[in-house]
């Protein structure tokens, strides 16, 4: 049903600020910014008055209604929360005072994250495609549908009820979702960890059943216009651990510089951030069976008794990317994975026909794993959009 209450131009509940403050050189301001859909207020910078090349800004007061000329047309406002009291603006970011006495401040501020609180912000904006800016005299004389104060604060109480359910499920998807990525990994360490009673499993450095960073000198032997793989850092995806956008290069073009591997290698990336999002990858269908990618990537060439998907289930998990970490060279921003690490590393290995049997219940794991975040990723869907359904019917009368 449609709403029966009276419409109001907003400049009968808005009155832009004037106030204004000098800037001191030897004093610190806050400046404030907006994020864009319905983001809010936030606190940008802290600088001295020095860095302020204006001689003056616009001072914020708490529960003032705050927007963006240039983005206000993207949903960027929101009141001024009352530890951003005193900030400073440019005049880029027009403040205005509410009438309390018509308008509650947070349903204007629940009123502002409508679509078609958006809309009216975008038919009171003009100018050319990088030049629009809103004009405050059009948006203060467009009228919205205003409801008495106390139907006001009965939505707000409604609406920021019904948020605390929307949050507290989300919350709860979230953590199943964590959960539910981490299956694997207990299913694997679960094995693991049973091994020790298994006769048939050996243990010891993976020096001991892999080549770790193997010398190429006479292995290769193709002309310079052969094509080759070619594997950037962004070609491995640490969600899937595959090589999933590899490049085809000369050989001339990649032979010196970067790392070698062939089919059945396993690359492991060894600087931070990219080993502990899991970027290692099995090398497979690789042009003319050989591959060249950052100098970032530990190669491990598996023996006759280890498989490379078994090797690679290892370097996966959780536990070992946490050991690695540990045991990180270099300053901060730079820290890597010694290859010694790799080396020295202990791990347990079963005969190859049980490392094919797990691997295989692993990735059966995984496809399950991927089936239940799919259902979650959909229920994220549904979520997302329900607080939006939820204003729409706030501000037509319907809550």
């Amino acid at each position: 049903m449609e709403n029966l209450w009276p419409m109001v131009p907003l400049d009968q509940l808005l009155t832009q600020s004037e106030e204004v403050v000098e800037i001191q050189p030897d004093q610190r301001y806050r400046q404030v910014t907006v994020r864009l859909w319905g983001g809010g207020v936030m606190l940008r910078n802290e600088v001295s008055g020095a860095r302020i090349s204006a001689k003056k800004r616009r001072v914020l007061r708490s529960e003032q209604f705050l927007l963006s000329r240039i983005d206000a047309r993207n949903g960027a406002f929101g009141l001024v929360p009352d530890f951003l009291d005193g900030a400073v603006v440019s005049n880029d970011f027009p403040s205005f005072n509410i009438n309390k006495q018509r308008l509650e401040p947070r349903f204007l501020e629940w009123m502002s994250k409508t679509e078609q609180f958006v809309n009216l912000c975008r038919a009171a904006s003009e100018g050319t495609t990088n030049r629009v800016r809103l004009k405050v005299d059009r948006l203060l004389a467009t009228a919205i549908s205003l409801p008495p104060l106390d139907e006001q604060r009965r939505i707000v109480g409604r609406t920021e009820e019904l948020e605390a359910l929307i949050k507290e499920a989300q919350e709860l998807r979230q953590q199943a979702l964590e959960e539910t990525y981490l299956l694997v990994d207990h299913a694997f360490e679960q094995i693991l960890s049973e091994s020790a009673h298994r006769p048939d499993w050996q243990s010891g450095p993976i020096s001991k059943f892999a080549e770790v960073n193997p010398s190429r000198k006479g292995q290769v032997q193709l002309k310079r216009s052969d094509l080759v793989s070619f594997v950037p850092m962004r070609a491995v995806d640490d969600v899937t651990g595959t090589i999933a956008w590899p490049e085809t290069r000369a050989y001339g073009e990649v032979s010196r510089g970067y790392k070698w591997f062939v089919n059945g290698d396993i690359i492991f990336a060894r600087i931070t951030p990219c080993m502990e999002n899991g970027k290692a990858a099995v090398a497979r269908d690789l042009k003319n069976g050989v591959g060249f990618g950052s100098t970032e990537f530990i190669v491990i060439r598996p023996g006759p008794q280890v498989s490379s998907e078994w090797i690679h289930a290892l370097v996966r998990l959780r536990s070992f990317r946490h050991d690695a970490t540990d045991h990180f060279k270099g300053t901060a921003g730079q820290q890597r994975v010694p290859p010694s690490f790799i080396r020295n590393k202990i791990i347990s290995v079963p005969p190859i026909s049980e490392q094919r049997r797990i691997v295989a219940y692993l990735d059966d794991l995984q496809a399950q794993v991927d089936e239940l975040t799919a259902l979650q990723d959909a229920a994220q869907g549904e979520l997302d959009v329900l607080l939006p359904s939820v204003l729409d019917k706030a501000f037509k009368g319907e809550l």
